[in-house]
This record gives C-alpha cells, structure tokens and sequence, in this order.
C-alpha cells in the first residue's frame, strides 16, 4: 500500500502524514533493502527478532495508547487498531519461531541493550499524559506498520509460510480518523511529537540493523 501525501501539508494530518514519508521505514535503505530478492536471510532473521523485542510482546503501542484514551473519536478507532495490531504481533511472533536464532553479530550485547531502550521509549511515549502525545504515537505507529509489514511479507515468502491479515484496511481507517480530528493546538502539537518520536525510534532501529548487517558481513 502507497500512502498518498498532500505536498503541500496542513495541519496536524498533514504533518504526520509528511513525517511518514520522510522519516518512516519506508525512506530507510537497510528496511527496502530486506524486502529485495537479493537480502540475506541472516539479515532478515536478524530485523525480525528486533522487531519482535519491541513490538512482539502484550501491551504494546497501541494497547497502551488505546488504555488511557478519553476521546470518544480516537478511543473507537483505537479499538479497531487493538484488534488489527493484535494480529501483526501472532504473525511476528510466528515469524520469529520460524527464522530460527538470532544470528551472531558482533556487539550483540551492546545492541540489545540499544533494542531495548527503544522499546523502553515507545513505552513511554504511549503512556504519556500529555494530551494527545500517546495518541500521535499510536497513529504513526500504525502509518509506519504498512511499510515493516512489508520486511514481514518477505520473510513470509522465504521462509514458504502463509502470508498474513491484510494490513492496508488499518491504516486507511487511521488516515480516516487523523483527518477528522479536530484538536487544539496544544493538542496537535502533542500528537505530531509522539509521532515524530515514534518514527526517530523506529529510524535508529533500521540505522542499528544496517550496522549489524554491515558487521556481519565483515566477519
């Protein structure tokens, strides 16, 4: 799925919208990278355990998020993310059984640490208080899925396993809900800053594979 983006963005939609494209998975080189013919399969085992670490375990973003939403709009949207996000957790998890261990890297312990401080993070972001913050995550989140849904798909392929649910109707229902907000000011600059969090967590993590990979094939 291709998420369209109004060049010109205006407000908070707008704005998160313009923050998926340029600094989601979908500009990461090393996520593209994995989704080619050519990646190796240490690499891809090597992103979907990552990926697993941070977003594999109950609550996660959207959980958490949708647990100390008060707004009727979002709080409706975030039931049906619960249920379309619970289902990319059971395909990661199937999908980390599959690939078998985490490949040696070297650095291993200094990177787990780096995985879980992102995971840590994204915690937080999704628990926040401020009004609005959690919220942002939760849809950036779930605008940047389409993107890591497609380092899941070919896995799927490689390792020969049925693909997954379908994951653009959830996004199309997020992109829905961001254009029919309607926030203060202080609200929107909220959302657009666990959004804009959310994707730097998600950019360092494609930033860690790449140099894991890169060490890997040094060896």
């Amino acid at each position: 799925m291709t998420i369209a983006i109004d060049k010109r963005p205006q407000g908070c939609a707008g704005t998160i919208m313009a923050m998926i494209a340029s600094d989601g998975t979908a500009a990461a080189p090393h996520a593209r990278a994995l989704t080619e013919p050519t990646a190796t399969l240490r690499d891809i085992a090597d992103a979907i355990h990552a990926l697993c670490i941070i977003h594999g375990s109950f609550p996660g973003v959207v959980d958490l998020a949708h647990r100390g939403c008060t707004d009727p709009l979002t709080r409706d949207w975030l039931e049906q993310a619960v249920t379309a996000v619970s289902g990319e957790r059971a395909l990661l998890v199937r999908l980390t059984a599959a690939v078998g261990p985490l490949p040696s890297t070297p650095g291993q312990a200094a990177s787990q640490a780096a995985i879980l401080g992102q995971r840590n993070a994204l915690e937080m972001l999704s628990r926040s208080d401020r009004a609005g913050c959690a919220t942002g995550t939760a849809i950036a989140f779930v605008l940047d899925w389409v993107a890591v849904r497609g380092v899941l798909d070919s896995c799927a392929r490689r390792m020969a396993l049925p693909a997954g649910t379908p994951f653009a109707g959830a996004a199309s229902q997020a992109i829905a809900m961001l254009k029919a907000i309607e926030a203060s000011a202080s609200i929107e600059r909220a959302m657009a800053f666990g959004a804009q969090q959310m994707l730097a967590q998600h950019r360092g993590l494609w930033h860690l594979l790449e140099a894991r990979a890169a060490a890997r094939h040094a060896m």
